[in-house]
């Protein structure tokens, strides 16, 4: 794993298949690597959990902040989430609140944005309650974390199609530096990026050159 070498999404997706395939908990190690990231920080969470698997890391993350006694507030910005990583963090005691709650919780947290990840590659750009809930906290300013990648940035060019993009102070990025995190804009939205090993193998692909 070399934080130098930057790659594609579908390449890096690609590199996660065999894996997956194999059933190995790629997921978990993501998780595990976001939480304890996230323990670095004090104070409240509130989780921003969009459909794809970006909302089941920060969903399993939360499972384990929770369990441990942290204060976890999930608002789900989309009507279909990871089931199975939400039932581990309401049992492990985080909350789940309504998106027009968002404002409100954000006061004094540290919110983590699990909306978008490497999928949105081509189409960065919030949409609907996703987008809304970020407008309403662009103007507080949180200190955020991000999830592999700033939701409304794209993986691959550092692209920002729609200025509905909260910037991180932090972006835990899993497996293999995305692209887009070192392409402006992106690269600006992303704050510091920490690269999480999750045991990809990128041999078979060409990094991206530096923009």
């Amino acid at each position: 794993m070399d934080e130098n070498r930057a790659y594609r999404a579908a390449d890096i997706r690609a590199a996660e298949r065999p894996l997956l395939d194999a059933g190995v908990p790629l997921m978990a190690r993501a998780a595990a690597g976001l939480a304890r990231e996230l323990r670095a920080f004090d104070g409240p969470l509130l989780v921003l959990v969009g459909s794809g698997n970006n909302g089941g890391d920060a969903l399993f993350a939360a499972a384990e902040l929770a369990a441990e006694g942290r204060e976890v507030r999930i608002v789900p910005v989309s009507d279909r989430v990871h089931a199975e990583a939400l039932a581990a963090a309401t049992a492990a005691g985080a909350s789940t609140h309504d998106p027009a709650d968002a404002v409100d919780l954000a006061r004094g947290s540290l919110v983590v944005d699990g909306i978008l990840g490497i999928g949105s590659a081509g189409r960065a750009a919030l949409r609907g309650r996703a987008r809304e809930v970020v407008e309403a906290l662009r103007p507080l300013a949180p200190t955020t974390v991000a999830v592999d990648l700033p939701s409304g940035v794209d993986p691959d060019t550092g692209e920002v199609p729609d200025p509905a993009v909260l910037r991180a102070d932090v972006t835990v990025t899993f497996g293999a530096m995305k692209a887009g995190l070192r392409r402006e804009p992106g690269a600006s939205y992303a704050g510091r990026v920490v690269l999480v090993d999750i045991g990809l193998d990128l041999s078979p692909f060409t990094p991206v050159p530096p923009a």
